[in-house]
């Protein structure tokens, strides 16, 4: 398993809002304990709502949000994904301004906010194809208003390229990764899509109406 698809497993486990230890965690991605601690400290370098340490457990906490006169969560949301955006580029000069500016927001948030000073830097380890991510959430976007169906071209664990036809539900953001739940028809199931790793999504003509066992409230009924 690639190192990005197992931090995306481990945030899954966690967002139950639950105490998990490193023990289970890493029993469930077949990985070793020690490895799990390294995964935690990317994750929280990554801006993840993760709180826990070592011999105790892990679990996610509620995003950090700001006062109302500084930004909105949503300001906040857009500000962070464009700064690891940049931070991908290639110009250097690019770079370093993002990096100043996430100096500039730690500098204004809260002091109970920015208790870990790395709080809202760019992880060791960034979610990959950032990018790629960001150019489909328009269309996710309007097909959950419209609750309309898409066709994604996914990929998945594997480098494996595969093709869902889905009712795109919610979408959630994760310090530097969205989030797609959705009800996917070829698995008569729920399935939590990473945005940056779909290929294409195509709208397609037909619509979807609410049915019990596919709604997002029976998934989580805290959505």
């Amino acid at each position: 398993m690639r190192r990005t698809d197992r931090l995306f497993d481990i945030i899954q486990i966690l967002r139950d809002g639950k105490l998990h230890t490193a023990q289970g965690i890493a029993e469930a991605c077949e990985v070793s304990v020690r490895t799990i601690y390294r995964d935690m400290d990317t994750l929280v370098a990554s801006g993840v709502p993760v709180q826990g340490e070592r011999g105790v457990g892990y679990m996610i906490t509620e995003a950090i949000s700001l006062p109302p006169l500084t930004l909105t969560v949503e300001e906040l949301e857009a500000l962070n994904l464009g700064m690891a955006i940049v931070a991908e580029a290639a110009d250097e000069t690019l770079k370093a301004a993002a990096q100043t500016l996430a100096d500039k927001i730690d500098a204004v948030l809260p002091e109970r906010t920015v208790a870990d000073a790395d709080k809202w830097k760019f992880a060791v380890y960034p979610f990959a194809d950032a990018v790629r991510g960001f150019a489909q959430m328009p269309t996710l976007r309007a097909a959950i208003r419209a609750r309309q169906k898409l066709r994604l071209t996914y990929h998945s664990k594997g480098d494996r390229i595969t093709t869902r036809t889905i009712r795109p539900l919610h979408m959630e953001y994760w310090g530097r990764v969205w989030t797609l739940t959705a009800w996917c028809e070829k698995r008569n199931d729920f399935r939590v899509f990473r945005v940056d790793l779909i290929q294409s999504a195509e709208a397609l003509p037909e619509m979807f109406v609410d049915e019990p066992g596919k709604r997002l409230s029976d998934y989580d009924p805290n959505l």
